[in-house]
């Protein structure tokens, strides 16, 4: 496989991760039946942060997501990819 090939095809599956990582997030914050601006004030992430980050205008640092799951009571974890 061609180096190109080999990194456009990295980046659909990096792709792929992060939007099944956002999606998970909003569907846990509307599960708990909480606003943005209300796990804004429970992560300490300013609600435009999180706004941007659920619609995939940002992608969200490791840190920022860590503080925005901690009061929802989940984290991040590191999993061997599936093929």
């Amino acid at each position: 496989m061609k180096k190109v090939e080999r990194y456009m095809e990295l980046s659909k599956t990096v792709s792929e991760m992060e939007y099944e990582l956002i999606s998970d997030l909003v569907r846990i914050r509307k599960e708990a039946k909480l606003s943005q601006q209300a796990l804004a004030d429970r992560s300490n992430v300013i609600r435009t942060t999180i706004a941007r980050i659920e619609n995939q205008m940002n992608s969200p640092q490791i840190k920022t997501m860590l503080q925005i799951l901690e009061p929802l009571g989940y984290t991040l974890k590191i999993e061997k990819i599936k093929k």
